[in-house]
């Protein structure tokens, strides 16, 4: 029995000297429930809205106090026409729209049919139903207060309009986020993990000393996965338009070209990865978790940026996959150009820049 407890207390020691193994026992958890805490909420808060006020009313102006001070929303600028609306739903500023119409509040008072119209970004399905809704809900509270105030028929028909999506199709909101989180799995597991078998089994130091430099063999290592992670990115965009019935408003030539960049970018993480591990399962587990859980919980792709806490939509901002999702939702569903998307895409090129040049200096340094 002492033996037994010997062996036991051995293998307690081996596994707190084990740094790796420490991580994912405590780290990993520690990770997860503070993700699923503070991220899995469907819950919106301070949603950047806009307002046309043709009616410049009292009652008007009083609608939109309560939706600021609800906590929900956060007005971000009174537009001038419907021009302005559209271009700033465009440009992906905001989420919702209210527009009341001229006589607004004479209507309200005098028990006449006065409409509120709100229009929202159904790109993302799930938060354009929740801020409708909530909208709504404010709008008929503030209605039925009235009603106690002041005798006689006062009411509000809210008139509600679902912009780029008006079926509400689950596909347009769910596709760009797939293949956000396959390109980029795919694309940095498979290089990291090859990268990681050439230096595990001892190869990589035979192939530094050939013929070619290092960035000839790096990128002949990458290029086969690049061309077939873009073939995998034709093959997912043609199931989307064809089979799912995703409208590509945009130009196609313009999708191709910046799923071009984010595989680039994704295998450039892969080379980044496998600078830092010499094995193929840890450089296989790292993909994972560095890619994986980011993705899904910090990129917008199932739950809305605008509910996490503020550190966690700063953390968002270095997701790779949140730019490339608004730039898929962008093209295709709301056909803009590059004159929108000019900012997410150098975000794309200078993220791929600054991996590629880090796993260099990473891989010269510790083949040295």
């Amino acid at each position: 029995m002492n033996r037994f407890f010997a062996f036991v207390k051995k293998e307690f020691l081996h596994i707190l000297r084990d740094r790796r193994t420490l991580l994912i026992l405590f780290g990993l958890p520690f990770v997860q429930v503070l993700l699923f805490g503070f991220a899995l909420t469907n819950e919106i808060k301070s949603a950047q809205i806009i307002v046309l006020d043709h009616d410049k009313g009292y009652h008007s102006g009083q609608i939109i106090n309560r939706l600021v001070a609800s906590g929900y929303f956060e007005l971000q600028v009174y537009e001038r026409s419907y021009e302005g609306l559209e271009s700033a739903f465009r440009k992906g500023k905001v989420k919702l729209a209210v527009v009341f119409p001229v006589r607004f509040t004479h209507d309200y008072e005098h028990g006449r049919n006065a409409q509120v119209q709100l229009l929202a970004d159904a790109s993302e399905q799930n938060t354009a139903i929740s801020l409708t809704n909530y909208a709504s809900s404010i709008i008929r509270d503030y209605a039925a207060e009235g009603r106690t105030q002041v005798a006689g028929p006062m009411a509000i028909d809210i008139r509600s309009r679902m912009v780029f999506n008006p079926e509400l199709e689950g596909a347009f909101v769910f596709v760009p986020g797939v293949m956000a989180m396959v390109l980029l799995l795919v694309s940095a597991m498979m290089t990291s993990v090859t990268i990681a078998r050439e230096k595990e089994m001892g190869t990589m130091e035979v192939l530094m000393v050939s013929p070619l430099n290092q960035g000839q063999i790096l990128f002949g290592k990458v290029l086969p996965y690049l061309l077939l992670s873009f073939l995998n990115g034709c093959i997912i965009i043609a199931l989307g338009v064809f089979t799912l019935g995703i409208p590509l408003h945009g130009s196609l030539l313009l999708l191709l070209a910046e799923t071009l960049l984010f595989i680039f970018l994704a295998l450039s993480i892969g080379i980044f990865i496998s600078s830092l591990t010499d094995s193929q399962l840890v450089a296989m587990f790292a993909s994972l978790v560095i890619m994986l859980m980011p993705t899904i919980f910090l990129s917008g792709f199932i739950f809305p940026i605008e509910s996490m806490p503020k550190l966690l939509q700063v953390i968002s901002q270095i997701i790779p996959a949140r730019y490339f999702i608004d730039i898929v939702k962008g093209i295709m569903i709301k056909g803009v150009g590059i004159g929108y998307l000019y900012k997410e895409t150098l975000v794309l090129i200078g993220m791929s820049l600054f991996f590629t040049l880090l796993s260099l200096r990473n891989l010269k340094t510790r083949l040295v």
